[in-house]
């Protein structure tokens, strides 16, 4: 089960998360845990194994938004300079292990809920 305690631990900015839920913590973890679902991370795990750079910006673009609403930090941050990285690409860039860095915060994130 997610708590703030935990996600504190993880490294989410969780004062800044609940702030954009009017500080409801269920609404706040609620929120959390339906990231969890988002299929947006298939979708980058598959983009990038098939070497398709507009997928994979897609689904990075989405989940930056997603994770920078809810302050998940770990996983916003890589996020982040993924879908810089990817903006206006053809061809996959060479990421520097980017793609794996996101993909390992928000497998560390799901555990938190286990």
């Amino acid at each position: 089960m997610i708590t703030i305690e935990k996600l504190a631990a993880y490294g989410a900015d969780t004062k800044s998360g609940l702030a954009r839920c009017m500080n409801n913590e269920a609404f706040y973890l609620r929120l959390v845990n339906m990231e969890l679902a988002d299929a947006n991370f298939d979708k980058l795990r598959a983009a990038l194994a098939a070497g398709d750079a507009h997928g994979a910006f897609e689904a990075a673009h989405a989940l930056k938004g997603t994770t920078g609403n809810l302050s998940l930090t770990p996983v916003f941050d890589p996020v982040s300079e993924l879908t810089e990285k990817l903006r206006g690409a053809d061809v996959l860039p060479d990421l520097d292990g980017l793609g794996e860095r996101v993909l390992r915060a928000y497998e560390t994130l799901k555990a938190l809920a286990e």
